[in-house]
């Protein structure tokens, strides 16, 4: 018990120091003037006009096509929008114009690091372990040249820094089950670290971008062996590439999953903390998780982890055996908690809003509802097939013996799924 109190202190004090001089000061980066602690308070949020336009095609659609949905920036050509979709700068000039003089948050996610997502093959990336400097001249200075434009200047501009980097470094690597030689390599070369901390470094500096750095989310780092070291490369992260600790404003958690925020029916006490499900895992929701760092604003992705429906619990379980009653308990319905490629049974969560809790900056739909995790079936072409996407497919993670609770029939990462759409509606929490 010592040495777990003990633990968590360290963690809320690692954390706490990240970002008490932004917190101090209230602003971000080298920033020349006032910028509110938290970016969504007193603000709109842009709606993606092409989510929302693939939205209302599908019945139903058109009771969520108003919601906020980030912009993800997954390639080089994203920026300039060379694949087809808009580009950055075609999504500001939207923002510009759904303001109308008002103040009004457009939420960009920066997702191409060098050796993007070393642990999960359905969203790796098109630049190799050495492609650092790419990163740096063609992702990160162009998403900098184009947020500095003074036509932007009014527009508060939150970026989600490059999900699942930094702890994909703490739980793939070295002597823990699912490592990757690929990770491997990018702890070492400072890849990820020094990558991240030129995007804080460049996008700090002005004074209308508000950096938050992903964290993933409890069910992956929530033991304290893992948040630990995770904290410390955040720290490294924000000090790194001339970054320092006041161009980040806070942290994003459960980015693109399915961790429900509240677990009302678990109580985190022996035997319920030692079941299967919660695996001593000293946390068990992402409101409780984000509570990890006292003072520190955390978003909180709820765009999948709704499981609305009739398997939702209503009230705790009366079994006497703990891993029977924490399984008809819990809001989670995943196999397990590792899950996190179109989950069957996922519904909407809370529809994005500003400051809905204490120590929460906002809920977000981070990931765009109906947008695929990747494929479930090997398709030619398409980005290297992870078996975590595969229904059929039992193994990790964790070295069990698990269904993956991926639905069939989905295409490759970020392409629309209407079935994944139309079972998140059917599923959402708070229902529509």
């Amino acid at each position: 018990m010592q040495r777990f109190v003990g633990m968590r202190r360290f963690i809320i004090a690692t954390a706490t120091a990240l970002l008490a001089v932004a917190a101090a000061s209230g602003t971000a980066g080298a920033a020349s003037q006032p910028t509110p602690a938290n970016p969504y308070e007193g603000a709109r949020v842009y709606v993606n006009p092409e989510w929302s336009a693939k939205a209302l095609t599908e019945p139903g659609g058109d009771r969520v096509a108003h919601q906020p949905t980030a912009i993800w920036l997954d390639s080089i050509a994203a920026v300039h929008g060379d694949t087809g979709a808009m580009g950055l700068a075609a999504h500001l000039d939207q923002a510009v114009v759904q303001a109308a003089g008002e103040p009004m948050v457009v939420q960009v996610v920066l997702y191409n690091l060098p050796g993007r997502n070393c642990g999960r093959m359905a969203s790796d990336g098109e630049l190799g372990a050495s492609d650092l400097p790419r990163y740096k001249a063609e992702f990160v200075d162009p998403i900098a040249a184009i947020l500095a434009r003074p036509a932007y200047a009014g527009l508060r501009i939150v970026t989600v820094v490059e999900p699942d980097s930094l702890p994909n470094l703490v739980t793939s690597t070295g002597w823990r089950y699912g490592a990757t030689l690929l990770c491997d390599t990018m702890l070492a070369n400072r890849g990820y670290v020094d990558g991240i901390g030129y995007a804080l470094a460049a996008l700090g500096a002005l004074p209308n971008v508000f950096n938050y750095l992903d964290v993933s989310h409890h069910g992956v780092i929530g033991w304290e062996d893992n948040l630990a070291p995770t904290v410390s490369l955040l720290v490294q992260a924000a000090q790194a590439s001339g970054s320092t600790t006041a161009a980040v404003r806070g942290f994003v958690t459960n980015t693109a999953n399915y961790s429900a925020l509240r677990e009302p029916f678990i109580p985190m006490v022996y035997p319920y903390r030692y079941s299967r499900w919660v695996d001593w895992n000293q946390f068990n929701d992402e409101v409780t998780f984000a509570g990890f760092a006292a003072g520190i604003g955390f978003l909180v992705d709820t765009s999948r982890n709704g499981w609305g429906g009739p398997a939702r619990p209503v009230a705790p379980s009366t079994s006497m055996d703990p891993n029977v009653f924490v399984d008809e308990s819990r809001i989670d319905r995943r196999v397990t908690k590792g899950n996190y490629c179109n989950q069957a049974g996922a519904g909407l969560g809370e529809r994005p809003t500003a400051a809905p809790a204490e120590g929460i900056h906002a809920y977000a739909w981070i990931k765009p509802p109906g947008e695929s995790d990747g494929a479930s079936i090997p398709i030619p072409g398409a980005a290297a097939f992870d078996r975590m996407c595969d229904p059929t497919f039992t193994g990790p993670p964790r070295g069990s013996s698990t269904h993956t609770g991926a639905l069939a029939g989905a295409p490759p990462f970020g392409a629309w799924f209407p079935a994944q759409f139309q079972q998140l509606m059917q599923n959402a929490y708070p229902p529509l």
